[in-house]
C-alpha cells in the first residue's frame, strides 16, 4: 500500500490501527539495535534505515542522489514487510536468519530475496529482528555492498 508520508511518525499515523502498534514496535526495535551511523528516513514510501551521504558520498548506485539503503519497513496490503539488504547480499547472514527463525516463530518463514513478510501480527519475532539489526555495522555493509551489489 502506498502512503504519502513526510516522516516516520506521519507514516505510522496513516496505518490502520491494528498495524500501528506492530510497526511502531518493529521501528523501535530497529532503532534501538542498529549500529551507529545508520539513519532513519522515509525511503521509497516506507520507513528506511540508510547510510547517509555524509558517511557514504557515492550513495545508491541505482540513483546516486539517494543514500545507500539498508533496511526498509512497510505495511503492505496483506502483511508487514521487513526488507534487509544484508540478507540479500550475505549468504551466511541469510543462512543464520533462516535457521534461527523457527526458534522465534511458530509459523513458517515467508520470505523473498530480501523481504521477510509477517502476515500475522501476533507472530513478529522482535528479538530476532533485534539480533539481525546488530549483525552488520555501517562499515561492513558498505564493504559488502561494494563487493556484491554495486556495479563497477
Amino acid at each position: 500500500m502506498n502512503y504519502k508520508a513526510n516522516s516516520p511518525e506521519d507514516y505510522i499515523n496513516q496505518l490502520p490501527s491494528e498495524r500501528q502498534n506492530v510497526i511502531s514496535k518493529i521501528r523501535e526495535t530497529i532503532i534501538k539495535n542498529l549500529p551507529k551511523g545508520f539513519q532513519e528516513q522515509m525511503s521509497y514510501g516506507m520507513l528506511g534505515y540508510v547510510v547517509p551521504h555524509s558517511i557514504y558520498p557515492p550513495g545508491y548506485h541505482c540513483d546516486t542522489k539517494l543514500p545507500l539503503p539498508f533496511i526498509n519497513l512497510a505495511s503492505q496490503k496483506n502483511f508487514i514487510a521487513l526488507y534487509h539488504s544484508g540478507i540479500y547480499a550475505d549468504e551466511n547472514l541469510l543462512d543464520w536468519f533462516v535457521s534461527e527463525y523457527p526458534k522465534y516463530c511458530k509459523r513458517k518463514l515467508n520470505m523473498g530475496k530480501s523481504c521477510v513478510r509477517f502476515k500475522y501480527m501476533d507472530d513478529v519475532p522482535y528479538a530476532l529482528i533485534a539480533e539481525l539489526c546488530e549483525k552488520m555495522t555501517v562499515k561492513e555493509w558498505i564493504a559488502l555492498y561494494e563487493k556484491n551489489i554495486k556495479k563497477s
